[in-house]
């Protein structure tokens, strides 16, 4: 029997985003956005992240790409924090921060160059 999309987006994501970013949002979900996690976890995990056509470390750069260009700073903090489980390095992130600041502009890749580094320094506090 085939998985379902909703099954092969909770494998993508926690494999993305770890077990316990997963555990945390699914133990803080509640009737009110039930319905908006399994579509995240349908459409964007299982139907996209899923798809064969990108591996994931691509995936996630385009989509630290995204968010830095957009100003969503929450979620970028959040997909930075996850580089580790995708093998993105920071050298990675940096030039595609970089290439944030041509085409998206200057002050969103100013924005997420800070960002990236209080969650890299994190990171390599975390290590130690």
């Amino acid at each position: 029997m085939t998985e379902s999309k909703f099954e092969q987006g909770e494998k993508v994501r926690r494999k993305v985003l770890g077990d316990a970013h997963v555990d945390r949002t699914l133990a803080n979900k509640s009737d009110f956005d039930n319905d908006f996690h399994h579509f995240i976890t349908e459409m964007a995990w299982g139907g996209v992240w899923a798809r064969p056509g990108l591996d994931h470390k691509t995936r996630h750069l385009i989509t630290i790409s995204v968010l830095a260009a957009t100003g969503r700073d929450h979620e970028l903090a959040l997909h930075l924090r996850a580089t580790p489980n995708t093998g993105v390095t920071p050298e990675e992130v940096k030039e595609a921060l970089l290439q944030v600041a041509v085409y998206g502009g200057v002050p969103a890749a100013n924005t997420a160059f800070s960002i990236a580094k209080k969650i890299f320094a994190e990171l390599d506090e975390e290590g130690d």
